[in-house]
Protein backbone atom coordinates (compact mmCIF):
# COMPACT_ATOMS: atom_id res chain seq x y z
CA UNK A 1 0.00 0.00 0.00
CA UNK A 2 2.84 2.36 0.82
CA UNK A 3 4.40 1.72 -2.57
CA UNK A 4 1.08 2.34 -4.31
CA UNK A 5 0.64 5.55 -2.33
CA UNK A 6 4.10 6.77 -3.33
CA UNK A 7 3.32 5.99 -6.97
CA UNK A 8 0.06 7.94 -6.83
CA UNK A 9 1.76 10.91 -5.17
CA UNK A 10 4.56 10.79 -7.75
CA UNK A 11 2.10 10.77 -10.65
CA UNK A 12 0.19 13.67 -9.09
CA UNK A 13 3.41 15.67 -8.66
CA UNK A 14 4.47 15.00 -12.24
CA UNK A 15 1.05 15.96 -13.57
CA UNK A 16 1.14 19.17 -11.54
CA UNK A 17 4.64 19.93 -12.79
CA UNK A 18 3.56 19.43 -16.40
CA UNK A 19 0.59 21.77 -15.92
CA UNK A 20 2.85 24.40 -14.34
CA UNK A 21 5.21 24.11 -17.32
CA UNK A 22 2.24 24.54 -19.67
CA UNK A 23 1.28 27.71 -17.81
CA UNK A 24 4.81 29.08 -18.18
CA UNK A 25 4.77 28.33 -21.90
CA UNK A 26 1.39 29.99 -22.42
CA UNK A 27 2.62 33.12 -20.62
CA UNK A 28 5.37 33.50 -23.26
CA UNK A 29 2.74 34.11 -25.92
CA UNK A 30 1.35 37.26 -24.20
CA UNK A 31 3.19 39.14 -25.59
CA UNK A 32 4.99 36.70 -27.92
CA UNK A 33 8.47 35.89 -26.64
CA UNK A 34 9.78 33.26 -29.06
CA UNK A 35 13.22 32.63 -30.53
CA UNK A 36 12.27 32.17 -34.18
CA UNK A 37 15.71 30.94 -35.21
CA UNK A 38 15.46 28.12 -32.67
CA UNK A 39 11.91 27.42 -33.84
CA UNK A 40 13.04 27.09 -37.45
CA UNK A 41 15.96 24.86 -36.45
CA UNK A 42 13.72 22.59 -34.40
CA UNK A 43 11.12 22.33 -37.16
CA UNK A 44 13.83 21.14 -39.55
CA UNK A 45 15.41 18.75 -37.05
CA UNK A 46 12.14 17.22 -35.88
CA UNK A 47 10.39 17.08 -39.23
CA UNK A 48 12.81 16.36 -42.06
CA UNK A 49 14.76 13.72 -40.18
CA UNK A 50 11.57 11.90 -39.24
CA UNK A 51 10.19 11.60 -42.77
CA UNK A 52 11.96 8.33 -43.77
CA UNK A 53 10.92 6.32 -40.71
CA UNK A 54 7.35 7.68 -40.84
CA UNK A 55 7.09 6.86 -44.54
CA UNK A 56 8.41 3.31 -44.07
CA UNK A 57 6.12 2.64 -41.12
CA UNK A 58 3.07 4.10 -42.86
CA UNK A 59 3.50 2.02 -46.02
CA UNK A 60 3.39 -1.20 -44.03
CA UNK A 61 0.50 0.04 -41.89
CA UNK A 62 -1.52 0.37 -45.08
CA UNK A 63 -0.31 -3.01 -46.30
CA UNK A 64 -1.29 -4.70 -43.02
CA UNK A 65 -4.77 -3.21 -43.27
CA UNK A 66 -5.29 -4.81 -46.68
CA UNK A 67 -3.79 -8.16 -45.64
CA UNK A 68 -6.06 -8.35 -42.60
CA UNK A 69 -9.14 -7.48 -44.64
CA UNK A 70 -8.35 -9.66 -47.65
CA UNK A 71 -10.11 -12.81 -46.39
CA UNK A 72 -13.37 -10.97 -45.68
CA UNK A 73 -13.19 -9.00 -48.91
CA UNK A 74 -12.88 -12.17 -50.97
CA UNK A 75 -15.57 -13.97 -48.95
CA UNK A 76 -18.20 -11.23 -49.29
CA UNK A 77 -16.98 -9.62 -52.54
CA UNK A 78 -16.79 -6.28 -50.74
CA UNK A 79 -14.04 -4.68 -52.80
CA UNK A 80 -15.93 -1.38 -52.92
CA UNK A 81 -15.62 -1.03 -49.15
CA UNK A 82 -11.88 -1.67 -48.84
CA UNK A 83 -11.01 1.96 -49.46
CA UNK A 84 -13.57 3.17 -46.95
CA UNK A 85 -12.46 0.69 -44.27
CA UNK A 86 -8.78 1.45 -44.73
CA UNK A 87 -9.42 5.19 -44.80
CA UNK A 88 -11.59 5.13 -41.68
CA UNK A 89 -9.13 3.13 -39.59
CA UNK A 90 -5.99 4.87 -40.84
CA UNK A 91 -7.20 8.46 -40.87
CA UNK A 92 -9.22 8.36 -37.66
CA UNK A 93 -7.39 5.95 -35.35
CA UNK A 94 -4.40 3.89 -36.41
CA UNK A 95 -2.48 6.54 -38.34
CA UNK A 96 -2.44 9.29 -35.68
CA UNK A 97 -1.66 6.86 -32.83
CA UNK A 98 1.18 4.95 -34.52
CA UNK A 99 2.78 8.09 -35.93
CA UNK A 100 2.56 9.76 -32.51
CA UNK A 101 4.23 6.75 -30.86
CA UNK A 102 7.02 6.76 -33.46
CA UNK A 103 7.41 10.51 -32.99
CA UNK A 104 7.55 10.12 -29.22
CA UNK A 105 10.19 7.40 -29.40
CA UNK A 106 12.39 9.36 -31.75
CA UNK A 107 11.82 13.10 -31.29
CA UNK A 108 10.40 13.15 -27.75
CA UNK A 109 13.16 10.93 -26.35
CA UNK A 110 15.84 12.96 -28.13
CA UNK A 111 14.38 16.20 -26.78
CA UNK A 112 14.37 14.86 -23.21
CA UNK A 113 17.97 13.68 -23.57
CA UNK A 114 19.11 17.06 -24.93
CA UNK A 115 17.42 19.07 -22.19
CA UNK A 116 18.55 16.62 -19.51
CA UNK A 117 22.15 16.86 -20.66
CA UNK A 118 21.92 20.65 -20.59
CA UNK A 119 20.63 20.49 -17.00
CA UNK A 120 23.36 18.06 -15.90
CA UNK A 121 26.14 20.13 -17.52
CA UNK A 122 24.65 23.33 -16.02
CA UNK A 123 23.99 24.93 -19.40
CA UNK A 124 20.49 25.92 -18.25
CA UNK A 125 22.02 27.77 -15.29
CA UNK A 126 24.45 29.39 -17.71
CA UNK A 127 21.58 30.75 -19.77
CA UNK A 128 19.97 32.21 -16.67
CA UNK A 129 23.27 33.85 -15.67
CA UNK A 130 23.28 35.56 -19.09
CA UNK A 131 19.72 36.82 -18.50
CA UNK A 132 18.35 34.44 -21.16
CA UNK A 133 15.00 32.89 -20.32
CA UNK A 134 15.32 29.10 -20.85
CA UNK A 135 11.57 28.75 -21.38
CA UNK A 136 11.50 31.29 -24.22
CA UNK A 137 14.81 30.21 -25.74
CA UNK A 138 14.62 26.41 -25.40
CA UNK A 139 11.17 25.20 -24.43
CA UNK A 140 8.73 27.30 -26.48
CA UNK A 141 10.45 26.58 -29.85
CA UNK A 142 10.53 22.85 -29.08
CA UNK A 143 6.93 22.94 -27.88
CA UNK A 144 5.69 24.61 -31.07
CA UNK A 145 8.00 22.53 -33.25
CA UNK A 146 6.73 19.21 -31.93
CA UNK A 147 3.05 20.11 -32.18
CA UNK A 148 3.46 21.52 -35.70
CA UNK A 149 5.61 18.72 -37.08
CA UNK A 150 3.53 15.91 -35.62
CA UNK A 151 0.49 17.43 -37.35
CA UNK A 152 2.39 17.66 -40.66
CA UNK A 153 3.87 14.18 -40.29
CA UNK A 154 0.43 12.76 -39.53
CA UNK A 155 -0.95 14.22 -42.76
CA UNK A 156 2.07 12.88 -44.65
CA UNK A 157 1.95 9.46 -42.97
CA UNK A 158 -1.78 9.08 -43.58
CA UNK A 159 -1.35 9.78 -47.30
CA UNK A 160 1.54 7.31 -47.54
CA UNK A 161 -0.46 4.67 -45.63
CA UNK A 162 -3.44 5.07 -47.97
CA UNK A 163 -1.18 4.80 -51.01
CA UNK A 164 0.41 1.70 -49.49
CA UNK A 165 -3.01 0.19 -48.87
CA UNK A 166 -4.08 0.97 -52.44
CA UNK A 167 -0.88 -0.54 -53.85
CA UNK A 168 -1.11 -3.76 -51.87
CA UNK A 169 -4.85 -3.91 -52.54
CA UNK A 170 -4.14 -3.91 -56.25
CA UNK A 171 -1.32 -6.46 -55.96
CA UNK A 172 -3.12 -8.91 -53.65
CA UNK A 173 -6.82 -8.38 -54.34
CA UNK A 174 -6.79 -6.85 -57.80
CA UNK A 175 -8.60 -3.71 -56.60
CA UNK A 176 -8.03 -0.80 -58.95
CA UNK A 177 -6.78 2.48 -57.50
CA UNK A 178 -9.88 4.22 -58.86
CA UNK A 179 -12.19 1.86 -56.95
CA UNK A 180 -10.10 2.12 -53.79
CA UNK A 181 -10.06 5.91 -53.63
CA UNK A 182 -13.67 6.15 -54.79
CA UNK A 183 -14.63 4.28 -51.61
CA UNK A 184 -12.74 6.87 -49.57
CA UNK A 185 -14.14 9.97 -51.25
CA UNK A 186 -17.73 8.72 -51.43
CA UNK A 187 -18.18 6.86 -48.13
CA UNK A 188 -15.77 8.54 -45.72
CA UNK A 189 -17.06 11.62 -43.91
CA UNK A 190 -14.90 14.77 -43.70
CA UNK A 191 -15.37 14.71 -39.92
CA UNK A 192 -13.48 11.39 -39.79
CA UNK A 193 -10.47 13.13 -41.30
CA UNK A 194 -10.78 16.11 -38.95
CA UNK A 195 -10.95 13.83 -35.90
CA UNK A 196 -7.60 12.27 -36.77
CA UNK A 197 -6.00 15.68 -37.28
CA UNK A 198 -7.39 16.99 -33.99
CA UNK A 199 -5.96 13.94 -32.26
CA UNK A 200 -2.53 14.62 -33.78
CA UNK A 201 -2.53 18.12 -32.27
CA UNK A 202 -3.44 16.78 -28.83
CA UNK A 203 -0.83 14.01 -29.09
CA UNK A 204 1.78 16.59 -30.08
CA UNK A 205 0.87 18.68 -27.04
CA UNK A 206 1.25 15.65 -24.76
CA UNK A 207 4.60 14.59 -26.23
CA UNK A 208 5.97 18.13 -26.12
CA UNK A 209 4.99 18.73 -22.50
CA UNK A 210 6.17 15.31 -21.29
CA UNK A 211 9.54 15.44 -23.03
CA UNK A 212 10.27 19.02 -21.93
CA UNK A 213 9.14 18.46 -18.33
CA UNK A 214 11.17 15.30 -17.75
CA UNK A 215 14.17 16.84 -19.49
CA UNK A 216 14.16 19.85 -17.18
CA UNK A 217 13.49 17.67 -14.11
CA UNK A 218 16.64 15.54 -14.51
CA UNK A 219 18.52 14.83 -11.31
CA UNK A 220 21.47 12.56 -10.58
CA UNK A 221 23.88 13.10 -13.47
CA UNK A 222 24.09 10.87 -16.56
CA UNK A 223 22.02 8.00 -15.07
CA UNK A 224 19.29 10.55 -14.36
CA UNK A 225 19.16 11.44 -18.06
CA UNK A 226 18.47 7.81 -18.95
CA UNK A 227 15.73 7.58 -16.35
CA UNK A 228 14.19 10.81 -17.61
CA UNK A 229 14.13 9.57 -21.22
CA UNK A 230 12.43 6.35 -20.13
CA UNK A 231 9.88 8.25 -18.02
CA UNK A 232 9.19 10.67 -20.87
CA UNK A 233 8.48 7.93 -23.42
CA UNK A 234 6.26 6.01 -20.99
CA UNK A 235 4.33 9.13 -19.95
CA UNK A 236 3.82 10.14 -23.58
CA UNK A 237 2.55 6.69 -24.56
CA UNK A 238 0.14 6.56 -21.62
CA UNK A 239 -1.05 10.09 -22.34
CA UNK A 240 -1.61 9.24 -26.01
CA UNK A 241 -3.78 6.21 -25.27
CA UNK A 242 -5.73 7.83 -22.43
CA UNK A 243 -6.45 10.99 -24.44
CA UNK A 244 -7.39 8.90 -27.48
CA UNK A 245 -9.92 7.01 -25.37
CA UNK A 246 -11.66 10.21 -24.26
CA UNK A 247 -11.45 11.91 -27.65
CA UNK A 248 -13.01 8.88 -29.31
CA UNK A 249 -16.13 9.48 -27.20
CA UNK A 250 -16.11 13.28 -27.31
CA UNK A 251 -15.47 13.59 -31.05
CA UNK A 252 -17.72 10.74 -32.20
Amino acid sequence: MRRIGRSVVGIAQQTGGILVLLGKIVRRFFPPDIDYYELKRNLHKMGNRSLPIIALTSVFVGAIMVVQASAYVQQFSATAFVGWGAGYVILRELGPILIALMFSGRVGANNTAELGTMVVTEQIDGLRSLAIDPISYLIVPRFLGMITMLFVLTVFGNLVALCGAALFGQLTLGIEWRVFFHGITELLKPWDVYVGLIKSLVFGLIIALSSCYFGLAVRGGAPGVGRAVNASVVASAVGIFVSDYFMTFLLD
